[in-house]
């Protein structure tokens, strides 16, 4: 895979201020920046083979995490299920929410079972730090916002990331690692 070696070593660097750049996009080319990774917690099988019991234990665990952030990440968690379609269909819209999968591959390998079952979006008041739950990760996290600063969208998703995985090891469920394969 592009000359990676099976005895490399995934190096993740999350300190923001190693940005180089990225703080003057120019506004008339870039709309809005995002920055996005998935996570697995340990002691979980993965979504394409959890069954229900399990996807429901990490939608209440992920709950509970999401709702303890305070500050600029204070926010709060909306279940597909008790979601209308008119809810659903404008967070699509707006590109805050993920929708049901229609890919072959991703139905065979059984990413809609129970569908809209315990899965969800958790956000903050500002919407520029989401959280979907039971997508096609456990966690996928999300930093986003209107214009060209990449810097200050980096800066949100490294402090917000790193202040989700302290809440989940305090659960004693940190996120899968590997150190050839990373997250």
């Amino acid at each position: 895979h592009n000359g990676y070696k099976a005895t490399d070593k995934h190096k993740t660097d999350l300190n923001f201020e190693n940005l180089k750049g990225g703080d003057d996009l120019d506004p008339n080319y870039v709309l809005s920046s995002r920055v996005r990774t998935g996570r697995s917690i340990k002691g979980y099988a993965l979504p394409p083979h959890n069954s229900r019991g399990e996807r429901r234990a990490v939608e209440r665990l992920s709950v509970e995490a999401l709702n303890s952030l305070d500050g600029e990440f204070k926010g709060k968690y909306y279940p597909l299920k008790s979601m209308t379609d008119a809810e659903q269909e404008q967070l699509i819209a707006d590109h805050f929410l993920f929708d049901k999968p229609v890919s072959p591959l991703l139905l065979a390998a059984g990413m809609a079972r129970d569908w809209p079952d315990a899965r969800g979006i958790w956000h903050n008041e500002n919407k520029t730090f989401l959280v979907w739950v039971n997508e096609e990760d456990h966690l996928r996290v999300i930093s986003m916002q209107q214009g060209g600063n990449m810097k200050e969208v980096f800066r949100r998703f490294c402090v917000g990331l790193q202040r989700i995985e302290e809440i989940f090891k305090k659960h004693n469920h940190g996120f899968m690692w590997n150190e050839h394969l990373g997250f």
